[in-house]
């Protein structure tokens, strides 16, 4: 009989073991950052989470024989995407284990199976059950604090995951630069330049382009540039994007959005965010008045001097026309200034299929500084794993 448990969350406080798990796993830990808590749950909150319109979500944790939270793991299915390979793909994340590879079996076990009696013949994870900005892939290398959203997790993970059977699909890496003259390379400046002079082109920011068109316009660029390069992105709308905004708006610097567009047309945008992490981890997972008040205060004393790349994407039939090029001269140009309040930059979400990214990182003058795998298991044995293909 097994010394652990499982059990299904259910119960406010399964959800309260859930958050706090983490909690005691990292408490040696300088570099972890406690997410907060309603970021955590507004993922597998129903009303919340439009994800749920078409799919569904299980948590599961795992107790030892004392009683004691050991363990925890979330599985979920996004039908609307969940085919997009040709085989059907479940998701599982939040994985938080004690350094034990039954434990962490007897959570991978649970998962799976959820899945494969949901007919799903393979599974991604860690990922998120949302955007992939956030709390998306396993953290192998770069022992640094995280950047808002993204995962830290402790190393062994990697060994419990490769042992039961995940090979790797992707690797996505996370790209740092300071802003300094010397690290744009000349040939960045020559093609914007370039571009630039030809008036039909221009490169706005955020404080310059009307609420509205913000909105309209990164639904349009989204769904040319991402959809069907990458597996598993699909066409947002404008609810999407209006609830995606809702939830950035309280972060939002003008300073930090740039849209691209060709006589008026919309044709590329690179959007960035301060990173909030030195202010979250102040927050002990909260965010309850009192908090947003502290928030406030620690804004001031602790403001943020980093930057983070969230999304760029330029509409496939301007991409060999310098637009990327003419985003990233535009905001370095401003980097450059002495008032402005960033002095690094980092790319959170570069993936290893895409070389054309990871080239104009370099032009910037970035180097890779983190390293995080999202995996896949094969449920289905008969079918062949395949490493996500290259765009």
């Amino acid at each position: 009989m097994s010394k652990y448990s499982i059990y299904e969350i259910i119960t406010s406080e399964d959800v309260k073991e859930f958050l706090l798990l983490p909690v005691r796993l990292y408490k040696e830990s300088k570099k972890w950052v406690r997410p907060l808590d309603e970021h955590i749950e507004n993922i597998f909150d129903r009303s919340k989470n439009h994800l749920f319109e078409n799919g569904e979500a299980i948590r599961y944790l795992l107790k030892d024989e004392k009683g004691e939270t050991i363990g925890r793991i979330a599985a979920f299915i996004d039908y609307s995407t969940c085919n997009s390979t040709g085989i059907k793909v479940g998701g599982i994340g939040f994985f938080e284990c004690i350094d034990n590879y039954q434990a962490a079996e007897v959570l991978f076990n649970a998962a799976k199976q959820w899945l494969k009696d949901r007919k799903m013949e393979a599974l991604d994870g860690p990922i998120n059950f949302g955007p992939r900005n956030e709390n998306w892939g396993l953290l192998v290398d770069g022992d640094y604090t995280p950047n808002f959203g993204m995962p830290y997790n402790h190393f062994y993970y990697r060994g419990f995951f490769e042992r039961y059977g995940f090979k790797t699909y992707f690797k996505q890496y996370t790209y740092r630069t300071f802003f300094l003259e010397s690290n744009l390379n000349k040939l960045i400046v020559w093609k914007a330049e370039r571009l630039l002079k030809n008036p039909s082109y221009t490169v706005k920011m955020y404080s310059e382009i009307p609420k509205e068109n913000v909105i309209n316009d990164f639904v349009d660029i989204y769904n040319k540039a991402w959809v069907g390069d990458i597996p598993g992105v699909e066409a947002i709308g404008k609810r999407d994007g209006e609830m995606l905004y809702a939830q950035l708006s309280a972060i939002l610097d003008p300073q930090l959005m740039y849209f691209a567009y060709y006589n008026d047309q919309p044709i590329g945008f690179f959007i960035m965010i301060p990173d909030l992490n030195n202010i979250i981890k102040r927050l002990g997972g909260k965010f309850n008045l009192i908090s947003k008040i502290k928030y406030q205060i620690y804004k001031k004393i602790y403001p943020t001097k980093k930057a983070l790349g969230q999304i760029f994407g330029v509409i496939p039939e301007f991409q060999s026309r310098g637009v990327d090029a003419a985003l990233i001269y535009s905001f370095c140009k401003k980097g450059l200034n002495k008032n402005f309040p960033y002095n690094e930059l980092e790319m959170n979400w570069i993936g290893d299929f895409n070389p054309r990214m990871m080239h104009m990182m370099e032009y910037i003058g970035a180097e890779k500084y983190k390293t995080h795998i999202t995996y896949r298991l094969m449920i289905d044995s008969t079918k062949d794993f395949e490493p996500c293909p290259t765009t």
